[in-house]
Order: C-alpha cells, then structure tokens, then sequence
C-alpha cells in the first residue's frame, strides 16, 4: 500500500505546473507563470542600493533604485528608467534597509535557475500578470515606492516612484 501512495504521489506531482496564483485561486491560463488577483493593491518591485550595483542582472529584470529614487528596468543597453518625473523627489523610504543575500523565490519549471533576483520566473514560456485595476492611482491609498500595477481603465502600466505615479502605454 505504501509503494502504491509513493508512487502515485509522484506520478501527480510531476504533473504538476509551477503556477502560482497570488489574491486568487488560480491562473487565467497555461501561458502565466505568476498571476495577482484584482485587490486595489500592487507589486512592490525590490529595493536596491543602485542599478550599477546589481550584477548578473538579465534583460527584463525590474528594480527600484533608491539612490536616485527610480523605477528601472533592465535591456540589452543597460538600465531603462521607468520613473521618468523631472522634479520628482521620494521622500518616504525606509531608513537602513539591508538585504538579505540569500532571499530567493523561483518559480517555474527550471528550479535550479542560476538569474540572480529574489523572485526568478524561471520558464521560458509563461508570463507573469501584474496586478489589475481601475485607476491605480486612485485606489492604492498608501502605495510604496516601486508600487506597479496595470491601470485597466486606461490599459497602462502604472508605476509609482514614492512621490508621483507614471503610465507607459505598451
């Protein structure tokens, strides 16, 4: 009886996928490998001492730089920023913050991944899925610097720099 359990538990977990629903119960479709529910709240993007700083980093890697208080996102050209706010001065970070240099989370079928980050989405056939709202803006009362979400009224990216919030169109 024991062999049998042990070998259908492990029939059903390789089956598996690594989804992960967040504020959900599930996700909207095979092609997502992380999906936030529609909550008025955001994703907080990791916090970095600068963008110079992060080695290894891969294209498509998001950070918040808090020595110039910016959104940034990584290309094949370097880092692009995605706070672009002139005047904008972030006032409300936290004080002495440290990382822990062995925070990570990964998630989907390549457990092993070697991208540095606290959260890998590891597939390279799945997407993750911000979490969605109307007017963003207007409904996280308290954002953190780094909030982002999708504004489904206006169909943009919203991302708040700890002072103002920007929209990109895609």
């Amino acid at each position: 009886m024991k062999k049998i359990f042990i070998i259908a538990l492990t029939v059903v977990s390789s089956g598996s996928f690594a989804q992960v629903a967040i504020g959900k119960s599930l996700v909207s479709n095979a092609s997502v490998s992380l999906e936030f529910g529609e909550a008025n709240k955001g994703i907080i993007l990791p916090w970095v001492n600068s963008a110079a700083a992060v080695t290894g980093a891969v294209p498509g890697t998001i950070i918040f730089d808090v020595t110039d208080k910016k959104v940034k996102m990584k290309n094949a050209l370097g880092w692009r920023d995605l706070s672009t706010q002139s005047g904008a001065v972030v006032t409300t970070l936290q004080d002495n913050v440290v990382e822990s240099g062995n925070a990570k989370v990964i998630i989907g079928s390549n457990k092993t991944d070697p991208t540095p980050g606290i959260l890998v989405l590891s597939d390279t056939d799945k997407a993750m899925i911000l979490p969605k709202m109307e007017s963003p803006h207007l409904n996280i009362k308290n954002p953190e610097a780094g909030t982002m979400a999708y504004d489904t009224l206006t169909h943009q990216l919203a991302v708040f720099n700890g002072s103002v919030w920007t929209f990109w169109k895609p």
